[in-house]
């Protein structure tokens, strides 16, 4: 498959997109560049050559031969003209949540289920960006060690709402350093110097769309019906998101087996370096305050893993966080790793 779409070319993932695809090397004979007519004339370069940015329309995928189209353009774009490539035979990648739970419409992370993208019907569904940089690290324990449970609070960056929330959080600090009043758009409160308990709106269950899309996604990605609770946070972080996970096993828990099952984990980093001694003031050593963080991990295409911990109390109890760049890894390079499965 050579010949590729991006919908949605103009927006943070969509960009992303053509720099995982040029960073892994995917073989690019024609590419096709779509977004609205606010869109439409911009230029974008991939690999030394200068794109102009079409409107998407429903005629867009005619007569182009195009193997692969990224949907990344928001739900009611994919719900509008997702069918408008199918029709001409395209795969549809689609980054938003509309197919996501649809049971005709694979969910796949490669690390984790790679063998259901042959289930496909022409659309394959990108999971939820804090849903990926989970299972990345839930699949190999799982193999080992029978998952039971799983609570999960995230530390989610500015990024997860697009290149809006960037700005809105750069604009906020802006304004504050300025004396002056905080504008507030994007987001349901102020998120310079604030934490926002609350991504997407919230059920009669007591639990937000976001918490919801962790539980149920993870759940199909994985083929298992364990227990999950997710908490999302909005932090003032520009990229990447953090996780705090505990995760309870039906089998007692060996750490070191852990810890050497997620070094050797696909796509998995582990900084976990806390040595203890290095706390006593006569022997204090920076470099063993080492563990993930978004100050690093932005624009990088793995999950980090660190502060790996048994439970003080039940030896079945996993605890550990996790830190991985959403729009990276929970969107743009998850969608080219499925491409390359593809071709």
């Amino acid at each position: 498959m050579k010949n590729y779409a991006v919908v949605g070319a103009s927006g943070a993932v969509g960009e992303e997109i053509l720099k995982v695809l040029d960073e892994l090397d995917v073989k690019v004979n024609e590419l096709y560049l779509f977004a609205s007519k606010n869109s439409a004339g911009k230029k974008l370069e991939f690999k030394n050559k200068e794109y102009t940015i079409l409107e998407l329309t429903k005629d867009s995928f005619k007569n182009k031969n195009i193997d692969v189209a990224f949907f990344c353009a928001g739900s009611n774009v994919s719900k509008e003209y997702a069918k408008y490539a199918v029709d001409e035979g395209i795969i549809v990648i689609d980054n938003t949540s509309y197919f996501r739970m649809n049971e005709d419409v694979p969910l796949v992370v490669p690390e984790c289920n790679k063998e259901d993208i042959k289930k496909h019907k022409n659309i394959i569904a990108n999971p939820n960006c804090s849903t990926i940089q989970m299972v990345h690290i839930l699949k190999p324990l799982d193999d080992a060690f029978d998952i039971k449970s799983v609570n999960v609070s995230t530390y989610q960056a500015a990024s997860g709402a697009g290149n809006i929330g960037m700005q809105e959080l750069l604009h906020n600090f802006e304004q504050i350093f300025s004396f002056k009043d905080v504008e507030v758009k994007k987001f349901s409160h102020q998120l310079a110097f604030n934490l926002i308990p609350q991504i997407d709106d919230f059920t009669e269950s007591g639990y937000t769309k976001e918490e919801l899309k962790m539980i149920n996604e993870t759940q199909k990605i994985m083929h298992k019906k364990m227990q999950i609770s997710a908490t999302c946070v909005r932090v003032p972080v520009l990229r990447s998101h953090s996780e705090s996970i505990s995760i309870t096993f039906n089998k007692e828990v060996d750490l070191a087996k852990a810890k050497e099952l997620l070094k050797n984990a696909p796509s998995v980093v582990v900084i976990d370096d806390v040595n203890a001694k290095a706390q006593n003031e006569d022997n204090f050593d920076e470099n063993n305050m080492r563990y993930p963080m978004p100050l690093f991990t932005s624009d990088t295409n793995e999950t980090y893993v660190g502060r790996i911990r048994l439970d003080l109390n039940c030896p079945k109890t996993l605890h550990l966080w996790c830190v991985a760049d959403q729009i990276r890894v929970g969107a743009a390079t998850n969608a080219v790793r499925i491409a390359k499965n593809l071709a």
